[in-house]
C-alpha cells in the first residue's frame, strides 16, 4: 500500500480522475474507449489523448490508439484507492454530518486527490464506532442532526431519558444475544442493505476474509448477489470486493 500511495502521488489530480472514471467504465463494460472518458469527465479529445499518453507511459493504463484502454495493476490499485476515498468522504459527510448527498459528493470529488490515508482510515474506525457502539448508534446521529439543525442542546432532563432508554435498549439486546436468536450469516442480506460483523468462522476462509479486513464490528455493505447466490459483491471499508458463497456463510452478523 505505501508503494501504491508513493505512486499516486506522482499524479495530478486531473490523472488521478482518469484512473477513477476507467475504473469505473471498465467495471461496467469491460474496458473504457475514449470516447466514454471524454463524455464522462465532460472533457475534448485532445485532452484524453494527451492523459491517456501520459498514463501509459507511466504504466499505469494499457493504451493504444483506437484500441480499447484496460487499468493496469498499479492503475486499478491508484484507482481503488481513490474511489475508497471518494466513498468514505462521501457516506461520512452523507450518512454522519447529515450533509445532502450533492454537496456531500462535490465535497468528496475535490478533497479525495488530497486527504491522507491516515484520515480516511480514522473517518471509518470513526464510523464503524459510531454504528456499533451501545451508547452511539443511530439515534445518536439522529440526534446530533437535530443539533444541527436547531443549534441547541436538548434538556436536562431530555439526556437523562436518553440515557436511561440506551440502558433499557443494552439490556434488551443482551438478552437476545445470550438466547443466540439475533444472529445470522451474511448471504441473508439483501442488496442495498448494510450490516455489521459479529464474528467470522474459523476455518480456510477466515485468513482472506481477515485480509480484506473483516472482523468483529466491520460495517458490510452488500451490493449485488449472483442470481445463485454467487459470489456477493460487498462494500467494506470503501472497497468494492467480491466473495464466494460459501465464504459469505461464514460471516456472521446481527439479524438486526
Amino acid at each position: 500500500r505505501n508503494n501504491m500511495s508513493n505512486a499516486s502521488k506522482q499524479l495530478s489530480a486531473s490523472l488521478e480522475d482518469y484512473l477513477e472514471t476507467i475504473y469505473w467504465i471498465a467495471s461496467d463494460k469491460g474496458a473504457a474507449r475514449a470516447k466514454d472518458i471524454a463524455t464522462n469527465l465532460n472533457v475534448k479529445a485532445g485532452s484524453v489523448t494527451g492523459a491517456l499518453q501520459t498514463l501509459a507511459r507511466l504504466g499505469h493504463i494499457n493504451y493504444a490508439p483506437y484500441e480499447v484502454i484496460t487499468l493496469t495493476d498499479s492503475g486499478r490499485e491508484i484507482a481503488q484507492e481513490v474511489v475508497r476515498k471518494h466513498e468514505t468522504l462521501k457516506e461520512f459527510f452523507g450518512d454522519i454530518l447529515g450533509i445532502s448527498a450533492s454537496v456531500a459528493e462535490d465535497g468528496a470529488c475535490k478533497m479525495e486527490h488530497s486527504v491522507p490515508d491516515e484520515i480516511v482510515d480514522k473517518l471509518i474506525m470513526f464510523t464503524e464506532f459510531i454504528q456499533s457502539c451501545p451508547r452511539c448508534g443511530n439515534s445518536w446521529v439522529e440526534q446530533f442532526h437535530l443539533y444541527c439543525r436547531e443549534k441547541a442542546i436538548g434538556s436536562v432532563d431530555k439526556c437523562q431519558n436518553c440515557l436511561e432508554q440506551c440502558a433499557t435498549t443494552f439490556a434488551e439486546d443482551k438478552i437476545k444475544v445470550q438466547s443466540g436468536k439475533v444472529f445470522t450469516d451474511l448471504t441473508s442480506v439483501e442488496p442495498g442493505n448494510k450490516c455489521q460483523v459479529r464474528s467470522v468462522k474459523r476455518g480456510p476462509a477466515s485468513k482472506r476474509l481477515a485480509e480484506m479486513g473483516i472482523s468483529r464490528g466491520t460495517i458490510i455493505e452488500v451490493e449485488r448477489v449472483a442470481p445463485l447466490g454467487d459470489p456477493v459483491e460487498i462494500k467494506v471499508k470503501g472497497y468494492h470486493l467480491s466473495i464466494r458463497k460459501e465464504e459469505a456463510e461464514n460471516i456472521i452478523i446481527d439479524r438486526g
